[in-house]
């Protein structure tokens, strides 16, 4: 078995567990972790993903994640993800989950955030670039169509809840 993910029912509750290649091919959901990074003036970083990328080439994206492992937590998934794609030491902090219908597959999302000042390392084969972004330049994107569907319905979830810092 490749990356092994926890299968999770309506109420994400883990009921077994799966490839995850099987996981999206058979439309079964499991859990994502995604981590927004912050800096103290309220800007969050979004990037874009490479041309090349299978799943949403050339957009942007304020989710910095992926899947959650088998027996792994949200949270320790939400901080393992900025270390590998960005080389940051982050500390999450969990804010909401929510059932996502998803774009290409359904999952349960998890979202946190950590403040981040210091320098990134991006890993050039899941990010082409990157900015530090307002709200009103976040909204801006994902009006124009340039923001990743389920990066956009995390947003907009977060704005609802008032969990957008630096407003």
């Amino acid at each position: 078995m490749t990356e092994g993910v926890d299968r999770v029912d309506e109420r994400d509750r883990v009921i077994g567990v799966v490839e995850r290649g099987e996981a999206v091919r058979n439309g079964w959901p499991h859990r994502i972790a995604v981590t927004v990074c912050h800096r103290a003036d309220g800007r969050r970083l979004v990037h874009r993903r490479p041309a090349h990328a299978t799943r949403f080439p050339g957009l942007h994206n304020g989710l910095i994640g992926g899947a959650v492992t088998a027996g792994e937590s949200y949270e320790a998934a939400a901080a393992r993800e900025p270390a590998e794609e960005l080389g940051v030491r982050a500390h999450p902090v969990p804010l909401f989950t929510f059932f996502c219908d998803g774009a290409i597959f359904p999952y349960w999302l998890a979202r946190h955030e950590t403040r981040t000042d210091g320098p990134l390392r991006p890993v050039p084969a899941e990010i082409a670039g990157l900015r530090w972004c307002t709200a009103a330049e976040i909204d801006a994107l994902i009006a124009a169509g340039a923001f990743v569907p389920d990066g956009a319905e995390a947003w907009e979830r977060a704005r609802k809840g008032g969990h957008l810092p630096g407003r």
